[in-house]
């Protein structure tokens, strides 16, 4: 490890007082990458003399990142939008010759700005994706001070303008020093890897590869070298090698073009089978390198028979992810909690995923890789636009900046260039057309989808990408067409039958707290969100669903409640609660299991209403979501009957006993069981909210 780099991390241990731990690295990488993760220094609000390194912060908060400084506020419709600072010292004696020194943010929400020493390093806008600045120029020996502003304040230049979603702000993702020699892969490309790795031809009996390696000079002559590229399979065993020589000048980048071939190949097929490779790729024997992902598929939309994975049909279906914040963290999420949501997910029986309305932490597409669900992954052109060439310059970066990051992942299947936009202006078509053009230039080998909304089905926005999302909520937001979501499907498809298209949202309310079966009808905006009518409504249009072959895909909204400070209904200000999963991701509703019922292989059963455990009438109905063929109901103990399972659901006819009532449903996988108390007496009215 060069000298000037051991020194700072002596340094970065000091924290470790606090109780944070500095993450390990390995000393035998020609690249080294340290996590700066304890010993910031943070204070909400403007400080602009805070840039200077002889500011006093020794009265700020100490924090350890990832930190969000807005994460508690979703409770009366308003939060913190407008500047914060984070200050971090750094130790490093003089640098040693060759190497350089780079600071990698994985996201800063919204627009970041960085000072090393009191000079500017950069600004980055926008608020979900890495990027990365060179400091080694701005290094000092000895004690330097990194500032970093951040503002997650409302703009009209980044995108999303809007949303129904709160804007959490801070240092939310991981922060970083990479180390390199000054031949190195492009450290500036979009924030990404500097790899593209794709899969160029393939057949039963080879896979063609193609390695596209970014290699960078910031030396002072020019320098050659051999760029090597070995491919492994899971197991570790090489199964390819690549290399070719490449001469670069200084201040220049190469793209440097290897090719080679996988026998016998091992297709990534999604859950069937989430089998992944790796590429890694160095400059010479002891240079930099670099490791991606490579998954051996296809991917191919038709109008009639959906998305094709490898030549056969893949059902897309899942849920909206809209972000993976926490109850009183907010978007600083770690690592174990994304793969959570990701294991819930999968667990339901999901397929697939789509990342909405932004880019997403990389750990989110290695978990899609890992568990094989497709990904449908976004920017956040979202809600509205502003017609200047600072918007449409920014949301052009954002969408590179997630291509170039997320180009390797097999699970990635389609570039989301934007969501349901509402105004009716040929403004937003131009808009979308140029986002289209930007996706093609990038990577011509996935497809796009707009995500459509509130005009007519074939608005000339609609028609801008590869294939078209709709967002559609027959049977919750209420409209005069009588509409529903599986008529709305066959017409679509009757009146464009080669157009690809797919249910990119659908969902409905569901409060844990709000109990009533049956549920009657249900305003969305009002205080009353009982989990019935949500479980009812996934009912009906997963049944609308389900035989449409030429969906190419289906996500429910959404996976997750989620805050979004602008709502006001339901049990409580500041949540959206049309989630499969409460908040803090302790509680599947009933809806969770209706799905899971029909999409999981695993055996399973659930009995609806465990919540609404007191009854103020005896008549019930008993409902069990199951995947087996037949179940047993029984009552404290005693048989009932026996009965077929008829579309994943098993209903009996009941009537309690005053007090207590053991309920169990059992099938020959397992069993489930609640308690419900019959007490005579007025109904109980319901809560306001």
């Amino acid at each position: 490890m060069a000298r000037w780099l051991w020194a700072a991390v002596f340094a970065f241990l000091v924290p470790m007082a606090f109780g944070a731990s500095a993450e390990p690295i390995s000393t035998a990488s020609p690249r080294v990458v340290l996590t700066l993760g304890p010993g910031w220094h943070f204070s909400r609000g403007d400080h602009p003399e805070a840039s200077a390194i002889a500011f006093d912060d020794k009265e700020w908060t100490r924090v350890t990142l990832p930190h969000s400084f807005n994460a508690a506020e979703i409770g009366d419709g308003s939060y913190y939008r407008g500047p914060a600072w984070y200050r971090r010292a750094l130790n490093v004696t003089p640098r040693s010759p060759g190497r350089r020194l780079f600071i990698q943010f994985d996201a800063a929400a919204s627009v970041a700005d960085v000072w090393l020493n009191g000079k500017h390093i950069g600004r980055h806008e926008g608020g979900h994706s890495a990027f990365r600045f060179d400091i080694t120029a701005a290094l000092i020996p000895g004690r330097n001070i990194l500032a970093v502003r951040v503002d997650n304040s409302a703009t009209r230049t980044v995108a999303p303008l809007s949303g129904d979603f709160t804007i959490f702000g801070g240092l939310y993702r991981p922060v970083s020093l990479i180390e390199t020699g000054d031949l190195h892969f492009d450290m500036m490309d979009h924030g990404g890897p500097g790899i593209y790795a794709r899969v160029a031809s393939l057949t039963p009996e080879r896979a063609g590869i193609s390695v596209l390696a970014r290699v960078s000079n910031d030396g002072r002559a020019r320098k050659r070298a051999t760029i090597i590229s070995r491919i492994l399979d899971a197991a570790g065993r090489e199964v390819a090698r690549m290399q070719r020589a490449v001469t670069v000048a200084p201040a220049e980048t190469a793209a440097v073009e290897l090719h080679g071939e996988v026998a016998s190949p091992r297709h990534w097929d999604g859950v069937r089978d989430p089998y992944f490779y790796r590429v890694v790729t160095q400059i010479g024997a002891a240079g930099d390198q670099v490791t991606v992902p490579l998954g051996i598929r296809t991917v191919r939309i038709d109008p009639a028979r959906g998305l094709l994975l490898n030549g056969k049909p893949y059902q897309l279906r899942g849920a909206n992810l809209q972000h993976s914040a926490r109850p009183g963290i907010g978007t600083a999420v770690s690592r174990e909690q994304v793969a959570e949501d990701f294991a819930i997910l999968r667990d339901m029986g999901s397929t697939g995923v789509r990342l909405a309305h932004f880019q997403h932490p990389q750990a989110a597409y290695e978990e899609a890789d890992r568990l094989g669900l497709g990904v449908w992954t976004e920017i956040g052109a979202v809600a509205e636009i502003e017609d200047s060439p600072a918007f449409r310059a920014n949301a052009a970066q954002q969408l590179r900046e997630l291509i170039a990051q997320t180009y390797n992942h097999p699970s990635v299947m389609i570039w989301g260039i934007g969501n349901e936009i509402y105004a009716d202006d040929p403004r937003v078509a131009q808009l979308l057309a140029y986002l289209q053009r930007v996706a093609k230039e990038a990577d011509p080998s996935r497809p796009t989808a707009y995500a459509h909304c509130c005009q007519a089905d074939d608005h000339p926005k609609a028609m801008v990408s590869d294939v078209i999302g709709f967002n559609r909520y027959f049977g919750w937001y209420k409209d005069q067409s009588g509409q529903t979501l599986g008529r709305w499907a066959a017409g679509f498809h009757a009146a464009h039958p080669g157009r690809a298209f797919a249910v990119s949202e659908y969902g409905a309310g569901g409060s844990i707290r709000h109990q009533a079966d049956p549920p009657g009808d249900v305003e969305p905006a009002s205080g009353w969100h009982p989990e019935q009518y949500q479980t009812e409504y996934h009912e009906r249009n997963w049944r609308d669903l389900a035989d449409k072959p030429y969906l190419f895909a289906t996500f429910i909204w959404v996976a997750f409640d989620f805050a979004s400070a602008g709502r006001h209904e339901g049990d409580r200000r500041g949540i959206n609660d049309k989630g499969l999963v409460t908040y803090d991701r302790r509680t599947r509703k009933d809806a969770f299991y209706w799905y899971q019922a029909n999409w999981s292989d695993r055996p399973m059963v659930h009995i609806a209403s465990h919540r609404h455990d007191i009854r103020r009438t005896p008549d019930v109905e008993v409902k069990a979501y199951t995947n087996a063929d037949a179940a047993t109901l029984l009552v404290d103990g005693a048989t009932v009957a026996t009965i077929p399972v008829e579309g994943r659901i098993a209903r009996w006819k009941l009537r309690l006993r005053p007090g207590l009532n053991r309920i169990e449903v059992r099938t020959p996988a397992g069993s489930d069981v609640t308690e419900w108390s019959y007490l005579p007496g007025p109904a109980m009215l319901a809560p306001a909210g």
